[in-house]
């Protein structure tokens, strides 16, 4: 049954310390703040509660890795249950010794842990040095239910392969949500820095129209040794209109979402209903040769 409410998504886009506990503070502080204006569903970015991580090799770093459940996701849970809200929290997971995950939690409104989605494309890039430090994820592309409608997570690298988007809609997702650390290397920004933002744009908007859902990015903002976040996080609808966005600076991202759109898109843009699952084989392939 479609909820014919609104459901009020907020992404919160904040800059981060090196203090873990009190960027979670302020973090806690925002969600308040977002559920005091009204929000059902509210999204943190990417690896929350410290800077990001993964700008060069260290050791020392695992250290900042917690358990899932663990102190954090107990927070949050209480956080959710007390303002009837729905929380997406992106961790950096200790799920044993030497294996760690890029881990984002769906906390329901009662405080439960409703699902749990690993990050599944780590990259290796100059100051994205993720494989260092994470496992692939190990749970496929799902969607989970909660009070305010169905959420698909997945996490800022996976928003350039559109078969994550896919499958996750195709897992019953409402709303994607993606937590993301993206930004501007120093030497890079003045050529291709636009460039890259409006391709980063263009992607995810390409995601809500090609599955009829809608979608929300959710990045940092600050800089952070060699990297500038650039934030404009936004949401976007299933036909790919911004109906909000972000600037460069700390603030709260809003939207209201009327999950009858979802219908109405999917039926006047049929793309679910004219793929040719029986063609797409070659999917399952790294790439197709001539043989």
């Amino acid at each position: 049954m479609v909820n014919k409410k609104p459901v009020r998504v907020v992404g919160l886009q904040m800059a981060c310390s090196d203090n873990p506990e009190e960027n979670l503070t302020r973090t806690v502080e925002q969600i308040y703040r977002a559920a005091e204006s009204g929000a059902n569903v509210v999204c943190l970015q990417e690896l929350f509660a410290n800077r990001y991580p993964c700008q060069s090799e260290d050791h020392d770093r695992f250290a900042l890795a917690e358990t899932i459940p663990g102190p954090t996701t107990q927070r949050l849970g209480q956080l959710a249950r007390e303002h009837n809200i729905v929380i997406v929290a992106s961790l950096f997971e200790r799920r044993a010794a030497g294996l760690y995950h890029n881990t984002a939690v769906v906390l329901d409104a009662d405080g439960s842990q409703a699902g749990l989605y690993r990050k599944m494309h780590i990259p290796d890039d100059p100051f994205y040095y993720e494989k260092f430090y994470f496992t692939p994820g190990d749970l496929g592309f799902q969607s989970f239910e909660t009070r305010f409608g169905r959420v698909g997570v997945c996490v800022c690298w996976d928003q350039w392969f559109p078969e994550a988007a896919r499958l996750t809609a195709l897992s019953g997702a409402q709303f994607l949500v993606f937590p993301t650390a993206i930004g501007w290397l120093n030497e890079e920004k003045s050529q291709y820095g636009q460039s890259q933002t409006e391709a980063w744009k263009t992607m995810i908007r390409s995601h809500a129209i090609a599955n009829g859902i809608y979608v929300m990015a959710v990045n940092r903002v600050g800089i952070e040794d060699d990297l500038e976040f650039w934030g404009e996080s936004f949401v976007t609808d299933p036909y790919g209109q911004v109906i909000a966005q972000a600037d460069g600076n700390e603030q709260a991202v809003a939207a209201d979402c009327e999950l009858a759109t979802i219908d109405a898109a999917r039926t006047h843009w049929p793309f679910l209903r004219d793929r040719r699952i029986d063609a797409y084989d070659g999917l399952g392939k790294r790439f197709l040769d001539d043989e």
